[in-house]
């Protein structure tokens, strides 16, 4: 990226690197490191040619929230109460997230760093 004086990173982090949960503090902290990561690299390379963002997820449908379910009562438990915390109320996709990260990645968002999106049904916005 620098040899070619552009590029973009794109950091996954979490919606909990925005906001925290009980029992989640280290996990949250980690994430939140993240996000601070990103807008350190923005603001480092920036004048070089090289963008950095990230998104922070909320709930999403993957094999990894699946076994967390489980641990909740079970998914169909889980997805039932999604919507008192992500007010569009179902879990997001890996695709809507994969869609995302092409977006940063590509030129169509050459205006965008240090920004920190957040795909999270709308729990951040509450």
């Amino acid at each position: 990226m620098l040899k070619n004086s552009r590029g973009s990173i794109v950091n996954m982090s979490s919606v909990n690197g925005l906001v925290s949960e009980p029992f989640l503090s280290v996990y949250s902290a980690s994430k939140g490191a993240i996000v601070m990561l990103t807008r350190g690299i923005a603001l480092d390379y920036a004048k070089l040619g090289i963008r950095c963002n990230a998104i922070c997820p909320g709930w999403v449908d993957t094999p990894i929230n699946h076994a967390h379910a489980k641990m909740l009562g079970g998914l169909d438990h889980v997805y039932s109460t999604i919507s008192s915390f992500q007010p569009i109320g179902r879990p997001g996709s890996s695709r809507e997230i994969a869609h995302l990260v092409l977006f940063l990645a590509s030129d169509e968002s050459s205006f965008m760093t240090g920004s920190i999106v957040s795909a999270d049904g709308g729990m951040t916005a509450q």
